[in-house]
């Protein structure tokens, strides 16, 4: 799953601990950082873990880049790292950094914790709810972005979105990437979840395939919503690319998925977004928990959430997007 999980020699300790690294997919080197940082943490968050004992970092500084390109951007993309490594409420302690034909960066996240601190990804039940705490839509996002200067990819999409709205889904994907899953990791213990995942590369369908996998119940999952950033589902549509709306689409850094008790679940999205926390977080009801052989699916004609952008005016994104407001059922 997300993390390894093993045992210490010593008073019932378990070492926790992630690697994952990755190739730049935002334009600026300081929120790639952030973003590499906040994907390796969250497979500890998946897991209701909340605090790191140490990280590494791993840095790949492409050849083809010249001198000044090195010295300007590598400083940016380590500062974003440990910037969000010490969000977090850890440090960056060492690492590798390699010359490399591509710029990759990633890390470890280590800690040691007692069995209370972290939730093992095995324990939904009948009747549990699906709840994501990130809208999906990021890969869409970054490409779309990307063929605003590729005019035979932009002519196959500039009939479903605006180049504003574009601008604002990209934001909004760079913002969410480098938000940590600290906080809805602490809230699974608060609001007694069984099993969460992180959905990154394999989509929400994948990563929901393989939470369902791990299940000790008889158990099925079945999602029903899809809280996407407005107009990524139109662009998934129109490019013929991605399957978006078939849950294949991959994310980065995206939200976690989790099973909670059917009657806790609203009360998690409503803390979830209180100011306490600070901006940006949310969550929805997605799917749920039924009897059934460790599968997981999508309904065939899912409800669409259309998630506004931060920032943008209801009249910045067409009027369809309007109902991102709404509390979604499950």
């Amino acid at each position: 799953m997300d993390s390894c999980v093993i045992p210490l020699r010593h008073g019932g300790l378990s070492l926790v601990q992630t690697t994952d690294f990755f190739y730049p997919l935002v334009e600026d080197p300081y929120m790639m950082g952030r973003i590499a940082c906040a994907n390796v943490l969250s497979d500890l968050y998946a897991m209701g873990i909340t605090e790191c004992d140490n990280m590494l970092m791993l840095l790949s500084v492409s050849q083809s880049m010249n001198e000044e390109e090195r010295e300007k951007i590598t400083p940016l993309m380590i500062k974003g790292f440990r910037d969000a490594a010490e969000e977090g409420g850890t440090a960056v302690t060492g690492g590798q950094t390699v010359v490399n034909p591509w710029i990759i960066v990633g890390g470890v996240a280590t800690v040691v914790c007692q069995p209370n601190e972290f939730i093992m990804p095995d324990s939904a039940v009948v009747g549990d709810v699906l709840v994501l705490t990130k809208p999906l839509g990021t890969q869409v996002a970054v490409n779309a972005h990307q063929w605003l200067d590729n005019p035979e990819r932009w002519n196959k999409i500039k009939m479903v979105v605006s180049r504003e709205e574009v601008e604002l889904a990209y934001q909004e994907a760079m913002f969410n990437m480098a938000t940590l899953n600290r906080t809805a990791a602490g809230l699974m213990h608060t609001f007694n979840a069984h099993a969460a995942t992180d959905i990154t590369g394999f989509g929400i369908l994948g990563h929901s395939q393989n939470l369902a996998k791990q299940q000790r119940n008889e158990v099925s999952f079945v999602i029903h919503n899809l809280p996407i950033i407005a107009k990524m589902a139109a662009i998934s549509k129109a490019s013929g690319r991605f399957g978006l709306l078939q849950g294949t689409s991959a994310e980065t850094s995206g939200g976690l998925l989790i099973c909670l008790p059917r009657e806790q679940a609203a009360r998690f999205c409503s803390e979830i977004k209180s100011s306490k926390y600070g901006e940006g977080h949310q969550a929805w009801i997605v799917g749920i928990v039924e009897k059934g052989n460790r599968t997981a699916r999508i309904i065939d004609k899912p409800r669409v959430i259309e998630v506004l952008p931060r920032g943008a005016t209801a009249t910045a994104v067409a009027p369809d997007s309007s109902n991102a407001s709404s509390e979604p059922s499950s």
